[in-house]
């Protein structure tokens, strides 16, 4: 169901806000490696996974077309908020300003990891988006589980295997390394399952209101 303007929908502009913001929060949380357990994660992993199911609802209900300018939207503006950091941290600070080690030390690192995330995230969201899209031209509208299931294990898989060795090849080494890139690819997977009957309803709800529209 893909029109020639998203604009003409009522909730695209909402999905495209809430796909930025998390995309922006999870590029600065991951800057925080996280221990739980005997598990290494990175603190972008709260969030991250819900841009994989906005990205399933976008491309499911809005078509291919929409999804890329979707992704494209997150793109500029992380780009946009690593080149701000990046600036700040450089420019010389007040008299009175006594944290820039603090600064360096947290959204220092945010450019690195914009570049990682930017780098995974093109290429993980549009093998996902590519990935629903085909399985749906194939099955018609049947099996929904298997749309969003298959494509976020595509997607995910690919976005963080390059996510981590841009961000933190080095840093994490050895069996840590291999934890944390498991880890973070079964996390986000499981995620999207438990959420699945959630996806499911909004999918419906909103095919029918923008069918509506």
């Amino acid at each position: 169901m893909e029109k020639t303007s998203a604009l003409r929908y009522r909730h695209f502009d909402i999905l495209l806000a809430l796909f930025v913001a998390l995309l922006l929060i999870s590029n600065i949380a991951a800057t925080k490696l996280l221990a739980i357990g005997p598990f290494i994660m990175d603190g972008g992993a709260i969030l991250f996974p819900l841009t994989y199911i906005i990205g399933d609802v976008l491309a499911e209900v809005y078509g291919l077309k929409a999804a890329k300018r979707a992704i494209f939207t997150a793109f500029g503006v992380s780009a946009l908020a690593a080149l701000t950091f990046l600036a700040v941290q450089y420019l010389p600070g007040a008299p009175e300003y006594t944290n820039q080690a603090a600064f360096e030390a947290v959204l220092g690192f945010v450019p690195q990891i914009v570049i990682a995330s930017l780098a995974a995230f093109l290429a993980g969201q549009f093998i996902n988006a590519y990935v629903l899209i085909k399985i749906k031209e194939k099955w018609g509208e049947k099996h929904l589980w298997a749309r969003l299931i298959g494509s976020t294990i595509a997607g995910q898989f690919v976005d963080t295997i390059i996510f981590c060795t841009i961000a933190f090849y080095g840093v994490i080494t050895g069996w840590s390394f291999i934890n944390y890139v498991l880890v973070g690819v079964a996390y986000k997977i499981a995620v999207e399952i438990i959420l699945l009957p959630v996806t499911y309803r909004v999918v419906a709800i909103i095919k029918r209101q923008e069918t509506d529209a």
